[in-house]
């Protein structure tokens, strides 16, 4: 439904919708897609074009069974690297590797995950909505939000890039806007995260050495003396690279990106080594402020899914599934509002426990992943009652499911705890370092 109303002498094109989403990535897609099969009028709003470029390609076997009730899972398929692990390489460890695979996890039925293009695994789920029946209106970006009292829904101001204005009043509103965190900055809930903060540098390679085999496909991560890197292998035959750094690395920098990040990749000898005959073909970018979180995941009449809430570190290839997960929680949730609004606080209350945790879960291990103890952990592992099974089901994503991984889970921080104690000196050393790393 649409109209018109003039405001200031200016005439405002104004649209009503059950649910409008900003934003169409992994989650706002996700979202829009299952609301509109419910019935619902549903308008997404995506500030570019599809295809666009995102970083981000590593996807995790949790990932599938969300694709497959999207049934958008042959289409990925096609444009997917299959990645049947994950490669860590340590400096620390006199340059060992040690691969993980899926397969050795806690649940067998989810033995890989896919390695993919962001500008073309983002299409085919915007594309999908809009099968689905989701109004989707691209180069149009939400610039303000009223939130009308007496729950009478909320009203969006958006600009589209001919410059026309127009408005949307609707009954529920999913903020899915990635690391624009469009309502954490509207009520500048946004926060550095205080218990991490970290940068990057990224770009694409061709003719990097790859691993062979069935191998080829792994994520492979390299931790240097400032943070880690990322080698992605896509299926176009180009690779993906980035360096995840603290802070005061970043600051460091004296001359160009370009030369910046040569630099950088020339600290780690093994991954220098698989890049000695490849060509970058893409810019150099760069992402600071990296990690942060809001405070509040949802409001009586809105949502915030994925990125839109929370970003910690990519180290666990987490963002695209964690942002997926929500949509699909959030999809239960935004129905029992509008349909059931009695149980309203109860589904608002469950989602938020939801979002909350699976950030929890990941960035426990986000937040030592670099520290001396948990490299060695990682490269030394065992499977003591079942540690390593449960440790692999969450590098797998399954996190949401009733796979019986939390004991060994308790079982295994132990370990990582008495290890710390153990080699007190070094674990305080690097306590304090880290403390020093994250500061902005």
């Amino acid at each position: 439904m649409a109209k018109e109303q003039q405001v200031s002498g200016e005439r405002l094109a104004t649209h009503e919708c059950d649910v409008l989403v900003i934003g169409g990535g992994p989650a706002g897609s996700t979202i829009g897609a299952l609301l509109a099969e419910r019935g619902y009028q549903i308008t997404i709003l995506e500030k570019a074009h599809h295809p666009r470029f995102h970083i981000g390609e590593s996807l995790l076997p949790a990932n599938l069974p969300l694709l497959h009730q999207l049934g958008v899972a042959d289409e990925v398929d096609r444009i997917g690297m299959k990645k049947w692990g994950a490669e860590f390489n340590s400096p620390y460890h006199a340059g060992k590797r040690q691969t993980f695979i899926f397969a050795d996890a806690w649940d067998k039925s989810m033995p890989m995950a896919y390695q993919v293009r962001r500008a073309d695994f983002d299409d085919i789920l915007f594309r999908n909505a809009q099968k689905k029946g989701a109004k989707t209106i691209e180069g149009c970006r939400a610039q303000s939000v009223e939130f009308l009292p007496h729950g009478k829904g909320v009203v969006v101001h958006a600009l589209r890039e001919d410059g026309s204005k127009e408005t949307w009043q609707t009954r529920f509103l999913v903020d899915a806007s990635g690391r624009d965190t469009f309502l954490g900055t509207h009520f500048q809930t946004k926060r550095n995260n205080p218990k991490h903060n970290s940068s990057a540098l990224y770009a694409h390679f061709r003719g990097a050495h790859r691993l062979t085999g069935r191998e080829e496909g792994n994520i492979s991560i390299f931790w240097f003396a400032h943070g880690w890197f990322w080698f992605i292998p896509l299926a176009d035959g180009t690779t993906s690279v980035g360096a995840v750094v603290w802070p005061y690395y970043l600051k460091t920098r004296k001359k160009s990106i370009e030369d910046f990040f040569a630099e950088t990749i020339a600290m780690s000898p093994e991954l220098a080594e698989r890049l000695a005959d490849a060509q970058r073909v893409t810019d150099v970018d760069a992402t600071g402020n990296y990690s942060y979180i809001c405070n509040q995941t949802h409001g009586a009449n809105y949502l915030m899914l994925g990125d839109a809430f929370a970003f910690y570190d990519p180290v666990f290839s987490s963002g695209v599934m964690l942002a997926m997960q929500s949509a699909f929680v959030g999809t239960d949730t935004i129905d029992t509002c509008l349909r059931q609004p009695k149980r309203a606080a109860a589904a608002l209350r469950r989602f938020d426990r939801k979002v909350r945790h699976g950030g929890r879960v990941f960035s426990w291990f986000i937040y030592r992943i670099t520290q001396p103890t948990m490299r060695d952990i990682f490269m030394q592992p065992r499977n003591l009652v079942g540690t390593k099974e449960a440790v692999l089901s969450v590098l797998a994503g399954d996190i949401f499911n009733k796979t019986p991984i939390w004991t060994s889970l308790i079982i295994f921080k132990m370990i990582y705890h008495i290890t710390s104690i153990r080699y007190f000196r070094r674990s305080w050393a690097a306590h304090k370092k880290r403390k020093e790393d994250i500061k902005i």
